[in-house]
C-alpha cells in the first residue's frame, strides 16, 4: 500500500512508488534534496523520473525558501482540455483534414506566429458572451504591461513572447483530439511558458547559485532564495508572472484548436464547456500541518478535495480528467502524467519508425523519426500510475486519443 516512506532522507519523504521503480540516480536526487534545511517534506508521485536539479513527479515543501530548480525550467507548464458537443459519430474515418487545420493554426515547436494572436477577437469567436467573464481571458493589458517590471535581462524578449502567445513548442508537448467512454470529444492540450518562461528560470537559477547560503549544497542546482530578500522577491515576481504566461498561452491554444474544429465541423454548430485548466510546475503558497509554506510541484498537480486535474498518458496510450480527494499526506497533490522510464536518447536508439507506427496505430498523428522519443513505450504504463494513486484522485473520464499533434 502506498505511501512508501524512503530511507536515508532527512525531511520525511513520502512515496507513491516503489524504490525499484524509480532509479538510483531519481532517488539520489530525492535524497540530496530532502537534506536542505529549509524542507519541511517531500512528496514523490508515481510518475516520477530524474530532473535538471530536481525529480520530475516531486512536491517539495519549504518553510520561508524556494528551490528554482524544483518548479523546472518551463514554468507554469501544465494542462488544458475542454469537453465538446461532438460525439464520435461526429468524426470521420480519417482526420487528416482536422489534424491540417489545427497544424496550420497552431504554430509548434521553435515556430511562432508572424503577428501576435488578435486574443480579443479570437475569443469573441470562439467563446461568445463567456469570453470576458471567463478565466485568463480578460485582464491582457494589465498583462503585458506588466513585462516592464521583469528581470532586464528578458525584457528585449517582449516581442517574441507577443508572437510565441497561442504557441505549443516541442518535446512532450501535444494537441489532442479524444473520445471519452461515453463516445464523448474532448480537446485536450500541454504546453507551458514557451521561451520566456525558460529564459526567466535560467535568469534566477544562475542567480541563487552566486548566494553565500548556497555554497555548501550536495548540488548546486538546488540552491534556494530566502523569503524576505531583493533576490527572492524578484523570482517571485518574475515566476508569477511567467505562470500566468503559461496559463493564457494555453488559454489561446485551446480557442484556436476551437476554432479549427469548429471551421472543420461548421454544419454542426460546435460549442464548448468550461475549460479545465492545471498547472504542474509552480510555487504554491499553502498552510500544510497548520504552518504556512511554499510549496513547489515540477511533474505533479494539486489534488485538493473538488479540484478537477488531468493526467495525460503517451501518444497513442489514455488520458484522464480526475477529481482530487484533498489527502493531506501527498500535501494535496497527484501525478502530472504517466513519466518517461527511458530517457529520450535511449528511446531513439531502442526504437524505430516501424515501432512507432505500430503503438499509434488508430492516431491520427506524425509518424516519423523526429518523434521517435515520444512513443508511448518511452513512458511508464498510464494505467499502473493513476492506479497507484488511487488514494489521492477519483477517474472523471477516462479520454483515447484520436489524433495528435506534437511539435
Amino acid at each position: 500500500m502506498f505511501p512508501v516512506e524512503l530511507r536515508g532522507t532527512r525531511a520525511q519523504t513520502l512515496m507513491w512508488a516503489h524504490e525499484h521503480e524509480v532509479g538510483a540516480a531519481a532517488l539520489q536526487q530525492l535524497r540530496d534534496i530532502s537534506q536542505l534545511k529549509w524542507v519541511y517534506g517531500v512528496r514523490v508521485m508515481p510518475d516520477v523520473h530524474l530532473g535538471k536539479g530536481a525529480t520530475v513527479g516531486s512536491v517539495i515543501a519549504m518553510r520561508d525558501a524556494v528551490a528554482p530548480a524544483a518548479v523546472g525550467v518551463d514554468i507554469g507548464c501544465g494542462m488544458e482540455a475542454v469537453l465538446t458537443s461532438l460525439t464520435a459519430s461526429d468524426l470521420p474515418d480519417n482526420l487528416h483534414s482536422l489534424r491540417s487545420r489545427i497544424e496550420a493554426a497552431l504554430p509548434v515547436g521553435f515556430a511562432a506566429h508572424r503577428e501576435p494572436v488578435d486574443v480579443n477577437r479570437l475569443n469573441a469567436e470562439v467563446f461568445g458572451q463567456r469570453a470576458a467573464g471567463t478565466t485568463m481571458r480578460a485582464g491582457w493589458e494589465r498583462f503585458w504591461k506588466a513585462f516592464d517590471s521583469l528581470d532586464p535581462i528578458v525584457r528585449p524578449r517582449e516581442s517574441k513572447a507577443h508572437n510565441q502567445m497561442g504557441t505549443l513548442g516541442g518535446g512532450n508537448h501535444f494537441q489532442e483530439l479524444c473520445v471519452d467512454t461515453e463516445d464523448r470529444v474532448w480537446i485536450l492540450l500541454h504546453s507551458g511558458s514557451r521561451n520566456i518562461g525558460n529564459e526567466i528560470a535560467q535568469r534566477h537559477m544562475a542567480v541563487a547559485r552566486t548566494l553565500p547560503h548556497n555554497q555548501d549544497l550536495p548540488h548546486r542546482d538546488l540552491s534556494v532564495f530566502l523569503s524576505d530578500t531583493p533576490e527572492m522577491d524578484a523570482y517571485r515576481r518574475d515566476l508569477t508572472w511567467a505562470q500566468e504566461y503559461a496559463a493564457r498561452n494555453r488559454a489561446v491554444i485551446l480557442a484556436l484548436v476551437c476554432r479549427a474544429v469548429r471551421d472543420e465541423f461548421d454544419g454542426l454548430a460546435v460549442h464548448f464547456d468550461e475549460p479545465i485548466s492545471c498547472h504542474h510546475n509552480y510555487v504554491a503558497e499553502e498552510v500544510i500541518d497548520g504552518i504556512p509554506m511554499l510549496v513547489t510541484r515540477k511533474g505533479a498537480v494539486r489534488a485538493g478535495a473538488g479540484d478537477l486535474a488531468l493526467i495525460p498518458g503517451s501518444m497513442g496510450t489514455r488520458s484522464y480528467v480526475v477529481r482530487g480527494k484533498g489527502n493531506p499526506a501527498s500535501f494535496q497533490s497527484a501525478s502530472h502524467g504517466a513519466g518517461r522510464r527511458m530517457s529520450r536518447n535511449a528511446a531513439k536508439k531502442q526504437f524505430t519508425v516501424a515501432d512507432l507506427v505500430a503503438q499509434t496505430e488508430g492516431v491520427e498523428s506524425r509518424k516519423d523519426a523526429g518523434v521517435i522519443d515520444e512513443i508511448p513505450a518511452a513512458y511508464k504504463d498510464i494505467d499502473q500510475v493513476i492506479a497507484a494513486q488511487s488514494d489521492l484522485v477519483d477517474v472523471v473520464a477516462t479520454l483515447r486519443q484520436v489524433l495528435c499533434v506534437k511539435g
